[in-house]
């Protein structure tokens, strides 16, 4: 068990390495809401295919808002 605040060592940082092991999305923003579109993309076609109205729905706002702030942010970066 380890103790709140604190991550466990993954099996790259045990390994002797010394290698962090970075988790999806720890590559800054844009990375992370990429991470976080496609995974609920995944889990609203679960949703749905498990007729759970209500995520399905849900996950289908949480993947438009993903989507426009990636929108948003390549559009900021072009001008």
């Amino acid at each position: 068990m380890t103790k709140p605040g604190k991550k466990r060592a993954g099996a790259a940082s045990r390994a002797g390495g010394g290698l962090r092991h970075e988790e999806p999305g720890e590559g800054g923003v844009e990375e992370a809401v990429a991470f976080i579109a496609e995974q609920v993309g995944a889990l609203r076609k679960l949703a749905e295919r498990h007729r759970l109205d209500v995520l399905h729905y849900l996950l289908g706002m949480t993947k438009l808002e993903a989507d426009e702030h990636l929108r948003l942010r390549s559009k900021r970066r072009l001008s």
